[in-house]
């Protein structure tokens, strides 16, 4: 079955159109012209619907809804609708741009029927201030080396729009604890301890929305969970104009495969919620818990990221930044020689 391409070009000069976060507009790369995402969503509908009614008429379609797929082993070759180069992605890929002549290619096919997102977060963070959050980043982290900090070793960077899953849950809980406070003193003659015991229970209901999770196994999990969180509050109604500048890929993580996933998130924020009820203690301790999870709707969102990759003396580091909140995660070096004269330091003044 074809995928058919969507390339955003600008009405005025033609030149390739991509999401601004700062405006939240498509702004053309060529003439700077920006337009409303409402509007070009709406100018490539007439266009497409002109092409599928070209096409009961057996008469030629216009040049950039033509394309060409060829499926074998997990990739896929499409035609750029603007300069005919051949692109080769893999299976899962929903945006590119062309690496000959630069236009922003969307596969919209691959967001039609049940692979439709239903919500969009846009990129607020831009290319630029992606790499600062990151020298930032690395500038706050002890034992990093100085050479690290102050040079540019950034060897890649893009815009992703990350498949995730969403879900709602309501959670019954009933979790036991036993909280522990101790007294010290002395004499002459001894050091005493006196410990009171104390069984302490919590009982009460919790609701959860929008708890994500990665549907991409491309994206480390990990990683994107430590960029969380996004905020919700800024997301959209999907429309794939949002995608143009950007790479997307489609989920290939299904919904079913991601319960189990979500499950843990909410067994384990509910543990948490219920736990800073529990205050006055010295220690305490969780002794059983019994949740009874009533799942609600699950739903489909892209959320943004920029992914970094740098190489420092023949090691190769992973960043991700929050396309939408800046906040940053990744790998650090370690300037072992400045771990073990700290280490030195400790154990001389101990």
């Amino acid at each position: 079955m074809a995928t058919q391409l969507t390339n955003y070009q600008c009405p005025a000069c033609t030149g390739p159109l991509h999401f601004d976060g700062a405006s939240g507009k498509l702004v053309c790369d060529f003439c700077g012209s920006s337009y409303d995402t409402a509007e070009i969503e709406a100018m490539y509908a007439q266009k497409e619907a002109a092409a599928e009614t070209a096409a009961q008429n057996k008469e030629a379609p216009p040049p950039d809804s033509v394309w060409s797929e060829n499926e074998a082993a997990g990739l896929r070759s499409y035609s750029c609708p603007s300069c005919g180069a051949e692109l080769i992605c893999d299976e899962t890929t929903a945006a590119t741009s062309c690496p000959y002549c630069g236009s922003q290619v969307v596969m919209t096919g691959q967001f039609s029927g049940d692979l439709k997102p239903d919500y969009v977060i846009p990129f607020k963070v831009n290319k630029q201030a992606a790499k600062d959050k990151v020298r930032e980043y690395a500038s706050g982290r002890k034992y990093v080396p100085k050479m690290f900090r102050d040079e540019n070793h950034i060897d890649e960077i893009k815009g992703i729009y990350v498949p995730v899953w969403l879900f709602d849950a309501n959670v019954n809980a009933d979790i036991n604890y036993v909280g522990k406070n101790m007294r010290h003193w002395s004499d002459s003659d001894y050091n005493y301890t006196e410990t009171e015991t104390f069984n302490i229970m919590r009982s009460g209901s919790i609701s959860f929305e929008k708890i994500p999770v990665d549907g991409s196994e491309k994206m480390e999990d990990d990683l994107m969970e430590s960029i969380e969180p996004f905020d919700f509050d800024g997301a959209v109604d999907f429309q794939t104009a949002y995608l143009a500048g950007y790479l997307a890929e489609r989920y290939d993580v299904n919904e079913e495969q991601s319960i189990s996933r979500a499950n843990e998130r909410i067994e384990q924020s509910t543990i948490d919620a219920f736990r800073k009820t529990v205050q006055g203690y010295n220690v305490v301790e969780k002794t059983s818990a019994n949740l009874n999870m009533n799942s609600g709707k699950a739903s489909y969102a892209l959320y943004p990221v920029w992914i970094l990759n740098t190489t420092y003396r023949g090691e190769h580091f992973k960043f991700a930044v929050n396309g939408q909140t800046g906040k940053t995660a990744g790998d650090m070096p370690v300037d072992e020689g400045a771990l073990w004269r700290y280490f030195g330091i400790c154990t001389a003044v101990c």
